[in-house]
């Protein structure tokens, strides 16, 4: 226990600079890695994923209210935790579909008040609850595609993409920003590969989130992998884990 809290405290120092320096760098969002409350699982996902790199790019603050919008589990919600400290706010956002798909994992992730600074939201897609100029920033991760994914047999009814998106811009801050994460589509698909493959065009997606008010301001090419031809499910065994993913930053004017 006591080793627990020494690194948690190391945690919270090496992050204490962070709202002096501009937001957390990806070495800051490290030492939120390396926190030995986190779980085995979550370690082999950073792998995969690099959050170190992809949050750097949005330079989250501490103090920041953040939120990580169809969470699933909760993977980066426990991340951002972390990066924005005691005294900001993450709230852990889930329609029906993702609720269901993270029960157990968030089960787990949020028992005994584990993480006292985010807050589980879980609503209709239409009414998600974050309100309206409160985030400073949001993170949507391999799940904006799915706002063009209809399968009613698995609990996913067709979303109206638009007022979900129309949503999250509102919820964001002037200047709030937007970091999202997807699974690359061939050039001139848009979304139809979304119903087939879970995937989605990147320029597809700079479009719908212009046309939404969200100005394009960076990519990092952390994720990309030009073995994936995009042709494969992202379930294929053959490239899950492994698909080529986009990684943008969106800011509200």
């Amino acid at each position: 226990m006591r080793l627990t809290l020494l690194a948690a405290s190391l945690v919270l120092a090496a992050l204490s600079g962070c709202a002096s320096t501009g937001g957390a760098s990806s070495s800051d969002v490290r030492a939120v890695l390396a926190n030995p409350a986190r779980s085995q699982a979550d370690r082999e996902r950073d792998l995969r994923d690099r959050p170190d790199q992809v949050l750097a790019l949005a330079r989250f603050k501490r103090g920041d209210t953040v939120a990580d919008i169809l969470s699933g589990g909760g993977y980066y919600a426990e991340i951002l935790s972390g990066i924005v400290g005691p005294r900001g706010k993450v709230l852990l956002v889930n329609n029906p579909g993702y609720e269901a798909f993270g029960r157990k994992g968030l089960a787990e992730r949020l028992a005994g008040d584990r993480l006292p600074n985010v807050t589980h939201l879980s609503g209709p897609t239409e009414a998600l609850g974050m309100g309206e100029g409160v985030l400073d920033g949001a993170v949507i991760v391999m799940s904006y595609h799915d706002l063009y994914w209809v399968d009613e047999k698995e609990g996913w009814p067709k979303v109206d993409a638009g007022q979900f998106l129309d949503q999250v811009v509102r919820a964001l801050k002037p200047g709030g920003v937007l970091v999202v994460v997807d699974h690359s589509a061939k050039a001139g698909t848009g979304s139809a590969d979304a119903q087939t493959l879970h995937r989605i065009e990147e320029q597809f997606a700079i479009a719908d989130f212009r046309k939404h008010g969200l100005d394009w301001e960076a990519a990092i090419p952390i994720l990309r992998n030009e073995a994936d031809d995009r042709s494969k499910n992202v379930f294929d065994p053959a490239i899950r884990g492994k698909t080529d993913r986009f990684v943008h930053l969106y800011r509200k004017p």
